[in-house]
């Protein structure tokens, strides 16, 4: 899939460490990420160009647009994925104008003026960095909350550990950030009222251009320009003044910690604050900016001095709020949702049972259909230039590998393990080079939960033996599921019931053919909560059930739909349930 982040800074930003931390991340998923910016400052993988969004004259947005569309036509862009006000402005038209899905996040308070109520401008999902900026998207500009979803800024965790305390002569106090704009501002005010300089040793490390202003501060303060390593920094420091993500990587080093941002002044993090500081990005965002007490500083720094370590359950629970695998997984998912959504690029999952050669092996129930219907099916989907995949195959390929350009995917399942998968089916597969997930029961050898009952009983039909399975398995072009011992109504049997006719299948069939099932099938297509928590407590990695709700196979992997084949499904009709049911778009 191919992502273009855009951002407008004219210097290094959280917005920034963000995009490109994140981008890193899904290259090394197998995303193609590119950048537009006004400048990029941080070491990153993918392509950079440059483009002045800080120039806002009209002139400058129609060029701003139009460069936009060079380059999502140039790299075949999927999605638009923007970081900051001035450039999801000219992006928005841009993805207007190509049709293109966009998500935009949201790295602090937004300025509220009566054209960006009217236009949000933040195209088909907005990613709130934290719940104060959720609030204010709603309560000022009346956002929708169903393409409302918070992500938080991803931090690299396993980068970050604690260190020993420094021994200094003397406090070192570290500020980090911007000292442009309100940040810029805050860091003055903290130098000229709130930081005793024949206390504390007290440094600034910012990699912005610094303003005159701060002149009568060069004989007392140490001014640094940006860093690469500001762990070593923050490792040195007994005490760390900084907002966003220079909290954060704070609190990972162990280091006590005063959060204070663009809105308000958190304070020294403690197991106490850490709520509201995880809510306002560390002192980012508020209910409304610059809403910070300043006289209560002084005593706030000197109550930090007095610990070499912040609270080790404070550390845990910021590496759980922010690990970089879990943002970039959520992520993942609102691409996904996103561009399925946009261009209903779903992957069809198509559902047989068992396949017949003449009439007399029909049966009373609607679960067969004549092979040569089957291979039928089978030529328009090589003329649809489908490719088919297993559920191993999503398991083992990257999530966003089915949204390749020009690619169309399709799964086919096939319930109960009847012995025709092995006679007729497996032939098919193999002529077509196709692929197929057979979902199979293991403590019968015919389909008793047809036959022995009291209504409408089916004719026997025999499942396979276990050598079959074991050779379609070996074949290359069969995915062994899970199907239960017996086929029962799940949601008719208590837990314990359950469980042991999910997981007893499970274990059979994984000690039969040498390898782990990957997915499981429910019977009938019925199911409750507490089947879909055994499914994944017991280790399937998806589930599908029958027809219903159409959702798509990352929205909830243990309750994925599938289209029913009919005896009576002719080629049109499966065209028709593919292609005009809205699973794919063209």
């Amino acid at each position: 899939m191919n992502i273009l982040m855009a951002l407008s800074q004219l210097e290094i930003t959280g917005a920034e460490v963000y995009a490109t931390t994140v981008g890193d991340k899904l290259i090394s998923h197998g995303y193609n990420v590119y950048y537009v910016s006004d400048t990029l400052t941080r070491t990153h993988r993918g392509t950079f160009y440059k483009l002045h969004f800080n120039k806002r004259s009209i002139l400058r947005r129609f060029w701003h647009v139009g460069y936009l569309l060079y380059l999502i036509k140039k790299n075949k862009i999927q999605l638009v994925h923007a970081h900051s006000r001035s450039s999801r402005w000219s992006c928005y038209f841009a993805c207007k104008i190509t049709g293109i899905a966009m998500v935009t996040s949201i790295h602090g308070r937004q300025s509220v003026h009566t054209s960006s109520k009217k236009v949000h401008a933040m195209g088909d999902k907005v990613l709130p960095v934290c719940e104060e900026v959720y609030k204010q998207l709603i309560h000022d500009f009346k956002v929708p909350t169903d393409i409302i979803s918070i992500n938080r800024n991803g931090v690299r965790t396993e980068d970050f550990f604690w260190h020993a305390a420094p021994t200094n002569d003397k406090p070192v106090i570290s500020i980090i950030g911007r000292l442009t704009g309100p940040k810029g501002e805050l860091c003055y005010k903290l130098l000229d009222e709130c930081l005793d300089f024949d206390k504390y040793y007290v440094q600034v490390i910012s990699a912005s251009k610094i303003d005159p202003s701060f002149d009568k501060f060069s004989s007392q303060v140490n001014f640094f320009g940006h860093s690469q390593n500001i762990t070593e920094i923050l490792t040195q420091s007994d005490l760390v003044i900084g907002a966003g993500r220079v909290a954060m990587e704070s609190l990972l080093c162990g280091r006590p910690t005063f959060a204070i941002g663009e809105a308000g002044a958190i304070g020294i993090i403690n197991q106490n604050n850490i709520s509201q500081a995880i809510a306002t990005n560390f002192g980012d965002t508020g209910s409304k900016e610059l809403d910070i007490d300043f006289l209560k500083i002084k005593s706030e720094v000197e109550k930090g001095l007095k610990n070499k370590y912040c609270s080790k359950q404070v550390t845990n629970i910021v590496r759980q709020n922010y690990d970089l695998n879990k943002i970039v997984d959520q992520l993942e998912n609102i691409y996904q949702t996103t561009y399925v959504e946009k261009f209903l690029k779903k992957i069809p999952i198509i559902m047989y049972h068992r396949f017949i050669q003449n009439d007399s092996e029909k049966g009373v129930h609607g679960t067969y259909l004549h092979v040569e219907m089957l291979e039928k099916h089978f030529k328009l989907l090589k003329r649809m230039k489908f490719e088919t995949l297993t559920f191993e195959d999503l398991a083992n390929k990257e999530k966003i590998f089915r949204l390749e350009l020009k690619k169309r995917y399709i799964i086919i399942t096939a319930d109960d393990g009847y012995e025709d998968n092995y006679y007729l089916l497996l032939p098919l597969l193999k002529k077509y080079n196709f692929k197929a997930v057979v979902y199979a029961v293991t403590k019968e050898n015919f389909n008793r939960w047809d036959v022995e009952v009291k209504t409408n009983p089916d004719i026997l039909i025999p499942l396979m033996t276990l050598e079959q399975i074991k050779t379609i398995s070996d074949s290359g072009h069969v995915e062994i599921g899970g199907h239960t011992l017996t086929h029962p109504r799940l949601n008719t049997l208590t837990f314990e019931e359950q469980k042991m006719e999910i997981e007893k299948n499970k274990i059979y069939l994984e000690k039969l053919l040498g390898r782990k099932l990957i997915s499981f099938a429910y019977p009938y297509g019925e199911y409750n909560q507490d089947s879909k928590d055994i499914a994944k407590k017991v280790g399937y990695q998806y589930a599908v059930a029958t027809n219903g709700k159409q959702l798509d196979t990352h929205s909830d992997l243990y309750q994925i739909s599938r289209i029913a084949i009919f005896p009576r499904t002719s080629v049109f009709g499966l065209w028709r349930k593919i292609f005009c049911t809205r699973f794919l778009k063209k």
